[in-house]
């Protein structure tokens, strides 16, 4: 008692009576409970799962439910918010539940019984709970249709009682309470009502007038923080946040959601005219941007209000017996012990079924069937095809197996032959050894050549300068340095045919004219041809020296 006049105290202070539209002024104080109770803060699929994890998903609607029942719902509840909340912003759960439960019972139990009904719980919770106003509906839906998806018109009845009640809860009785008019004019008692029609009648605008709040505390949470840089044409306020309202007859003449709220007018605006509510905030390049692409669209493209479901529901999973023991750890004893209790009865009524199960069973078998052939027959063509099916998937491992072999034989390096086969690897020393052996002759005969040519280039030098009127030198000048005779041998034949362009570096003109006729020459025959040169060249010098001591 001391935590439900707490919060209609605080509900007091919050001055939610001056607000002049009962609609505005019962959504602000179911409002103002929700964010009291951090109810702001869970979703309906936060319920659904603290129902799940309570065991009242597999409870029957009709069934009452004690004070310390609800009491383990809600533990639930705001213990799992704690849990997805960060460290530095943790709710007190305590306070939470002992607000919330005071005001469910202030509502739903005035007189003390002290039992509420599961319907009840499922309605009021997914009522009062944040998130999406779609996906509320359609839990509350689900609580309402049957299985092929309509509406009942009588659950339909009983939920208007139990969810008007909520504003009665906040002193708005007089204003939306409940009346069998208030039923009749939301659906009509011919019309099948799906899901569909369900949504798009209670998120309609207006929606229906006994259900108007709803939706507006849906707003009211959407636009609290929404900002207008528009000053108040009362209040003068240079800015305004949530709604903002426009008069639809004076020029600019705009209100705050508080001065429109308590019904305040200056100049000549009246509370009588027409106010356009606003929930965002619009530059004039904005508006004028909107204003010509919808004139110039061909046709109107209005979105629908929400996506369309089926018509034939799905069929949900039974998930009745499956139950988080985790939830249930920080609980009380006798909420375990009730919930143990209550499992160990639905354990007890499982075996029983299975027992009668076997039993029809064997009953039936020990009657002959009379098409026992037909299903042997059955049984034995469909082991055949299990034992063809195991022998093609041994096939496919055993193929997988061998390909993956042969992918890792050619991933790996090829192996050394040569320590595979001494004699191959001897063979192959032996063949390089003869290959430095030819190419260091090669080097060699190369270097003699180089040496004779120069000496020839020396020679045909020596030939041209002693002309006939020149001096003659002495035999000792022209034979000062010995001639190196090349060794020529058969392995010369294995050198390139031409003669590399260093060979002939630093050798004049007429040698490398005598040595480099064609492209293609043979090393022997070229020395044969140098051999021969300095032979007739050695002879015309000896003639022209003794030719020399005749004359003197």
């Amino acid at each position: 008692m001391a935590d439900r006049r707490q919060l209609f105290v605080e509900m007091r202070a919050q001055d939610l009576d001056s607000i002049r539209l009962s609609t505005y002024r019962t959504a602000c104080k179911l409002r103002f409970v929700q964010k009291k109770c951090n109810l702001h803060l869970v979703d309906i699929w936060n319920v659904i799962e603290a129902f799940r994890e309570s065991g009242l998903n597999s409870t029957d609607m009709n069934t009452e439910l004690s004070v310390a029942r609800l009491e383990v719902v809600l533990s639930t509840m705001f213990y799992q918010l704690n849990k997805r909340m960060p460290t530095t912003h943790q709710i007190g759960v305590d306070q939470c539940i002992g607000l919330l439960l005071n005001f469910l019972l202030a509502a739903y139990d005035p007189e003390g019984h002290g039992k509420i009904s599961t319907f009840v719980v499922r309605t009021a919770l997914a009522t009062l709970c944040g998130g999406k106003i779609l996906d509320k509906l359609r839990y509350i839906f689900s609580q309402l249709s049957d299985s092929a998806g309509i509406m009942m018109h009588s659950q339909f009845d009983q939920f208007l009682r139990e969810v008007l009640k909520l504003p009665m809860a906040v002193f708005e009785g007089p204003s939306f309470g409940y009346t069998e008019q208030a039923a009749r004019a939301c659906f009509s008692q011919q019309k099948k009502v799906s899901l569909n029609t369900f949504v798009d009648t209670l998120m309609s605008d207006p929606p229906p007038q006994c259900l108007v709040w709803l939706p507006l505390m849906h707003r009211l949470a959407n636009v609290e923080n929404v900002f207008h840089p528009v000053e108040c044409s009362y209040c003068h306020t240079e800015s305004m946040m949530g709604f903002r309202y426009r008069c639809q007859q004076c020029h600019n003449y705009q209100l705050c959601q508080d001065c429109f709220w308590r019904g305040h007018a200056s100049g000549s605006h009246s509370n009588q005219h027409q106010m356009k509510e606003y929930t965002s905030w619009k530059s004039p390049a904005k508006k004028l941007s909107h204003a010509l692409s919808k004139s110039l669209s061909c046709a109107a493209s209005r979105e629908p209000l929400h996506p369309l479901f089926p018509e034939i529901p799905e069929k949900p999973l039974n998930l009745a017996h499956i139950v988080s023991d985790c939830a249930f750890s920080n609980l009380p004893v006798f909420s375990l012990l009730e919930r143990s209790s209550h499992l160990q009865d639905e354990e007890h009524s499982l075996i029983a079924r299975y027992a009668a199960r076997l039993a029809a069973d064997a009953a039936q078998q020990q009657r002959v069937p009379t098409d026992l052939p037909c299903s042997l027959d059955a049984n034995k063509q469909q082991r055949q095809l299990i034992a063809e099916l195991e022998s093609k998937n041994r096939e496919i491992l055993l193929e997988i197996q061998r390909l993956r072999l042969q992918h890792e034989e050619a991933s790996q390096p090829p192996p050394d032959r040569g320590q595979q086969n001494p004699a191959l690897l001897a063979e192959l020393r032996h063949l390089r050894q003869r290959k430095d052996e030819l190419e260091q002759r090669m080097s060699t005969l190369q270097e003699s050549r180089r040496e004779l040519m120069v000496q020839l280039e020396q020679l045909m030098m020596l030939l041209k300068t002693q002309g006939p009127g020149s001096p003659r030198s002495s035999p000792s000048h022209t034979v000062s340095r010995p001639i190196p005779t090349p060794i020529l041998s058969d392995s010369t034949c294995t050198t390139p045919t031409h003669m590399p362009q260093d060979s002939l570096m630093g050798v004049g003109g007429d040698v490398q004219e005598a040595f480099a006729q064609g492209p293609r020459r043979n090393l022997r025959t070229d020395l044969l041809i140098a051999a021969d040169s300095i032979t007739n060249t050695m002879s015309s010098l000896v003639k022209e020296l003794n030719s020399g001591k005749t004359l003197k």
